[in-house]
């Protein structure tokens, strides 16, 4: 599924990652521990997550992902927003709950993806 259909499925903004809207994503991950993210995450995935710092942005980077959601309307600071540019990661917000938001994405044909799907 390509990032700009995410944007629709879950009515979110993008806030930076313009480039990234034609990315095939083909599985998601919702969580607000990092160390889950590290632990469990694989291939094409987007990060839903309520955390707004730089930690996630760092995260994402070493485990390559490209495109990130905050759910519950957060927005991050210029910091997050400008740390995401240098590294190419997408960004997006929606209104949605992070329950709602996984939810949304399985039902659209995201899979959970992970180490302990094998």
């Amino acid at each position: 599924m390509k990032v700009k259909d995410i944007i629709k499925i879950l009515d979110a903004k993008l806030i930076t990652g313009e480039e990234n809207l034609e990315l095939d994503i083909v599985s998601g991950c919702g969580a607000d521990l990092m160390s889950d993210v590290m632990a469990y995450v694989k291939e094409s995935v987007i990060l839903l997550t309520g955390l707004t710092n730089t930690q996630v942005i760092r995260t994402a980077e070493m485990m390559d992902i490209q495109v990130i959601c905050f759910v519950r309307g957060k927005c991050p600071n210029e910091d997050v927003i400008n740390l995401a540019k240098e590294r190419g990661i997408t960004i997006l917000t929606t209104k949605e709950t992070l329950f709602i938001s996984c939810g949304k994405l399985y039902s659209a044909g995201i899979v959970g993806r992970g180490v302990w799907n094998e």
